[in-house]
Formats: structure tokens, sequence, C-alpha cells
């Protein structure tokens, strides 16, 4: 057997593989994925040759998966945090003319060199973590060249950094101040040329939109969605996060990878996820940052078997957040997810929020994206706030 490229971690703590490993393990990496995986005294003897490294005990998880992320953008809006504390709704932040339409002022004076210098910090941020995929989406352009400059920018992040970027149009965000009142003529003339043209660049891994009384109809939102379908492209959408506008049920009858936020869903919109195969992404940065009551309907989506993720959402107005613990932490403490569900759900259940069937779990075949953390068990994660315990990050099976 060829060892060139082949290694072996032995000593390890395993959890997220395909059957409980309840001793010390091992991983056989060949190449840029994991050819084996097991307890260490079954380590089959072809590969006792091969170089190996011991991790003196540490555990491993897949590398993490933040499969929801605004990671690029200009400006801040710290001023309406402020806002908020002195009484005022995002809602009325957001009519007042802040909210997503401030970003989008800011993004749209900065060039593509100013997004990516400020989109380094913030991606490293969650690399420190053990992140090795990371979902981005466009939406704080709103005119067909910014869009495109900011999947442009996504994209470049990957010749950056060792890190995968899974790109989302999402170019249905927000009705700019020039559309005010005249959201199917922007549709018409901004969202749907803007997405061809993503599309025809290769920019746009997905097709996203913001289904809200504060954005798009579920009408509006779905003539974006059958372009997405006519060029090949998944689709997901920002669902029942402030209210409830059907939008979970179109997703669904879409074939949607995800719906994400889910404050308003009810049960009938866990059942439809569950008959559609979809993932329920759930944001619990935004949903503290904004200090929301309205909690998404766990229960259901236990009870029907919808797969739960969770993601930072990092944006700058609703959950400038850049901490994917953190966000496992608030998922337990604010959702009541179990440790489990939340190392679930920013591995495995996050891959398929993002259509990747090939990470996100510790399997024969699949990518060596790994992170080696100084803890014993996977609730260590979970349950500490504000402490990193990464180890090391692999990514392709190469630490980095």
């Amino acid at each position: 057997m060829e060892h060139a490229r082949t290694h072996v971690l032995t000593g390890a703590r395993l959890a997220m593989t395909v059957e409980p490993v309840t001793g010390p393990g091992a991983i056989v990496i060949e190449g840029e994925r994991i050819a084996w995986a097991g307890l260490q005294s079954d380590l089959p003897g072809a590969y006792s040759r091969a170089p190996s490294r011991d991790l003196e005990g540490r555990l491993v998880t897949p590398a993490l998966i933040d499969c929801h992320t605004h990671l690029v953008h200009g400006g801040n809006r710290t001023r309406e945090f402020e806002l908020r504390l002195e009484g005022a709704s995002y809602e009325e932040i957001a009519r007042a003319g802040g909210g997503i339409v401030s970003t989008v002022t800011a993004t749209r004076g900065a060039g593509e060199a100013q997004l990516l210098a400020e989109a380094l910090p913030r991606l490293d941020a969650l690399l420190a973590e053990g992140v090795a995929t990371v979902e981005i989406k466009s939406g704080y352009g709103l005119d067909i060249e910014t869009e495109l400059a900011m999947l442009r920018v996504a994209r470049a992040l990957e010749a950056e950094r060792p890190v995968t970027i899974r790109t989302s149009f999402l170019g249905a965000h927000a009705i700019p101040a020039e559309y005010k009142g005249r959201a199917d003529a922007y549709i018409d003339e901004v969202c749907l040329p803007a997405l061809r043209a993503a599309h025809a660049e290769g920019l746009a891994d997905a097709v996203d939109g913001f289904c809200e009384n504060i954005a798009f109809s579920a009408d509006q939102i779905e003539r974006v969605f059958a372009e997405g379908r006519a060029l090949g492209l998944p689709v997901k959408l920002h669902a029942e996060q402030l209210s409830q506008q059907g939008g979970t049920q179109l997703a669904a009858r879409y074939g949607a990878l995800s719906a994400d936020h889910l404050e308003y869903a009810d049960e009938g919109d866990a059942k439809a996820m569950a008959k559609a195969g979809m993932v329920a992404v759930l944001l619990p940065g935004a949903f503290y940052f904004l200090r929301e009551t309205k909690l998404p309907p766990i229960a259901a989506l236990r009870q029907h078997g919808v797969p739960m993720a969770l993601a930072t959402d990092c944006n700058p107005g609703s959950s400038p957040l850049t901490s994917l613990l953190l966000t496992m932490n608030m998922g337990c403490t604010l959702f009541r997810l179990t440790p489990d569900e939340a190392l679930r759900g920013v591995t495995l259940n996050a891959a398929k929020a993002l259509g990747l069937d090939d990470r996100g779990i510790i399997a024969p075949g699949k990518r060596a994206d790994l992170a080696i953390w100084d803890a014993e068990i996977p609730a260590e994660l979970a349950g500490r706030i504000g402490f990193n315990p990464l180890h090391q990050r692999m990514f392709g099976g190469r630490p980095c």
C-alpha cells in the first residue's frame, strides 16, 4: 500500500461517527479523505507501517460548519443596537430606513478589496474555532453589480484561507430605497437579472430569500424560486422570523434545502418540512440579540424528525456573532437543544442544509476536515461560554 499521503491519528476520543466508538479510537487519512475510523484496537494491519500521530486522548469531531452567514458586508450597525436598548423594535428601525437598507449603503460604497479585507477577520474568528465550511450570502447590494461583487468576494475567500465557501444568492433580501413601494419592479429589474448573471458567472451555489412583512411576500419569493429552479439551483429561505408569512410552506413545495429562523413556524410547517426532507436552521444569535421571546417549534421539529442545524447568522444588524461555539451554547440554553443535538447541528445537519454529503461525520469516504479539541466529551463544546478548546483544525487531511 502506498503511504506517501496516508497517515493515522491514534489515541483519539471520536465523536460523530457512524457507530459509537467507546474506547480509544483511530482515524486513517488518505489524501483529503478518511479511509477508516474506529476502535484503535481494530485498526487494519495494512496501516501498521503508515506514519501515525498520538492525540493523547483528545476529542476529535468533524470540523464545524457554519451554514448561514452574511459574512461579506460593509459598515456596522452598532447605533441600532443602542436604539433597540432604548426600546425600538427591529421592524421599527427597518421601516425608518435603518436595518438592512443601511448596510446596503455601506456595502455599495465599498469596493471588492475593502469588502474582502473586512470579511477576513470575521472568517478567521470562525476558523479559529474549528470551522472548515462556511456559507455566505449576498443581499446587501440590491443592485446587480454589488450583488455580484459580494459573491465574488465570498468566492475569493477560498483563495485566502483553507476553507470551503458555499454561496447563496440573496437578492430578495430587502427592497432598496429607490424601489420603495415597488417590490415587484425590483424583482423584475434587479433581482432576477442579477440571479441570472450570478449563475452565468458561476457565483451562486443556491438561491435564498427573506419572506417577511418587511421584505417580500411568499408570492414574490416564489418568482425568485421559479427562476432558481429553472437555472438548476437549490433554494432555501429566511422564513417565519418575525411573523408567519407562509414562507416555510412555500420552501417545502420547492423542496428547499432548508428554512431558517422559524420563530413563528408551527407544527404544520414542521410536518411540511419533514415531508420535503428539509433542514431547520436555527439562529439563536439573532433570537438573543433582538431579545425575541417567541421560540421556534423545537418540540414539533423533533416530533416530526426534522433535522436541526445551528448557525451564527453572522451579520451586522441582528446577529453580529462570529463564534459557532457560543452559538452551540445558545442553542442549548435558549432553545433547549441537547449538547448532542447542538454538535450534530454544526456538523452533519449543517452539511445537509448546504446540500453537502461529503462531510459532517467521521466515516470512510468523507472529507478529512477535522477538529481536534482539548476536551474529553462533546458536551464541553456547548457547555462553556467564551472558552475555545480547539487544539488543531485539519482541512482536507492537512493540519492548519
